[in-house]
């Protein structure tokens, strides 16, 4: 028994914080008063179009690089695909496809100036992906506010501000809206799942599994661990991170291209703004820390983040009666979670190794 008692606390302790915001979505969702069908349909809806700019943190997590808030350079890579197809007027799978494309090159080329900065700073790699994300903001709205109908020619004057300069700050993306969920889309009663999307998300899972067996997973595996240990081994440490920011750019690119066509609309200047943060509270709500994450902590964490998500500005307005209120919740939720996560990986962190100290 008291093995099993040992198992048990082992189990709890491990999964402390995604077993604590369960508890706070079940009680968010008692408070909400929101039917459970609306909450599901909207949580699924929400895994099928996030999921992939969160498995996009797993790799330079792995790399020992820590929460790469830098995906945001990956998401504007993805809006000049979206921007560029919006302009050739192509639309559907096509679309969304030409997209992809076109993005790519450009998250490649992102991730490769990111990775080179990350290598210099080894070991402030979390706030120096923050603030390049906010210097890559900065560039962005520069080319399309200034050179976008200027130095960029811009053929469709329907998405450029009333001066003929700089484009618009919502792009209507309708042309690709759905153009994936709808391909197969499954209806359960009110209930409504994209399993086209679902399935492109399973896929990248098992590609990303599938992967961390071959020789470049375990090279990022080690250099996640030790990066000294991992040199003398002869693994190359700084082409190793270079490449796992890499592929996560590219796949935050998709990822955003993914999202933005269940949206529906580009907000040109701000769709991307807050992708690091809510990817990075996802992923550790669902029990990732800053040196290890895994597909299950991924989908887990994006489950219920977002279930969170939905039912906090119910539940705050239930709860105190006022509908403003409510809103400050998800700006509690979204920020706050971070900070809580970290919180409660520390503490566990100090509990496991106190319970190592005393098995001693």
């Amino acid at each position: 028994m008291r093995g099993h008692r040992v198992d048990l606390s082992k189990l709890i302790g491990s999964n402390l914080v995604p077993a604590f915001f369960l508890v706070l979505c079940l009680l968010g969702g008692w408070a909400s008063r929101l039917q459970v069908s609306f909450i599901l349909n909207e949580v699924v809806e929400r895994l099928a179009r996030n999921a992939l700019l969160v498995l996009s943190l797993i790799f330079p997590a792995l790399a020992g690089m820590g929460m790469n808030f830098a995906i945001v350079v990956g998401a504007m890579a993805g809006q000049i695909g979206l921007i560029t197809v919006k302009i050739l007027d192509l639309g559907g799978l096509a679309g969304i496809g030409l997209a992809s494309l076109i993005s790519t090159p450009f998250a490649v080329l992102f991730g490769y100036l990111t990775g080179r900065v990350l290598n210099i700073t080894k070991g402030r790699e979390m706030i120096t992906s923050l603030i390049l994300g906010f210097f890559a903001m900065g560039l962005y709205q520069l080319v399309f506010l200034l050179f976008a109908g200027t130095v960029i020619p811009i053929p469709d004057k329907s998405i450029l501000l009333p001066g003929g300069i700089g484009l618009k700050n919502a792009i209507d993306l309708k042309l690709i809206q759905y153009a994936l969920d709808d391909l197969l889309m499954v209806r359960l009663g009110p209930m409504r799942a994209p399993v086209a999307t679902l399935l492109l998300v399973a896929f990248f899972c098992l590609s990303m599994r599938s992967f961390m067996r071959t020789k470049w997973g375990q090279d990022f595996r080690a250099v996640g661990q030790d990066m000294h240990v991992a040199s003398v081994a002869g693994i190359d440490v700084d082409r190793t991170r270079l490449v796992a920011m890499v592929m996560s750019t590219v796949l935050a690119a998709w990822g955003q291209i993914v999202f933005l066509q269940n949206i529906g609309t580009l907000q040109t200047y701000s769709s991307h703004e807050q992708v690091g943060m809510f990817a990075v509270a996802s992923l550790l709500v669902g029990g990732a820390t800053v040196a290890k994450a895994s597909i299950a902590n991924a989908v887990v964490g994006t489950l219920l983040f977002h279930a969170l998500f939905v039912v906090s500005p119910n539940a705050g307005k239930n709860l105190f009666g006022d509908p403003q209120i409510g809103e400050f919740f998800r700006s509690f939720v979204a920020y706050g979670v971070i900070a809580l996560s970290l919180a409660m990986h520390a503490m566990q962190k100090q509990m496991e190794s106190s319970r190592g100290m005393r098995e001693r």
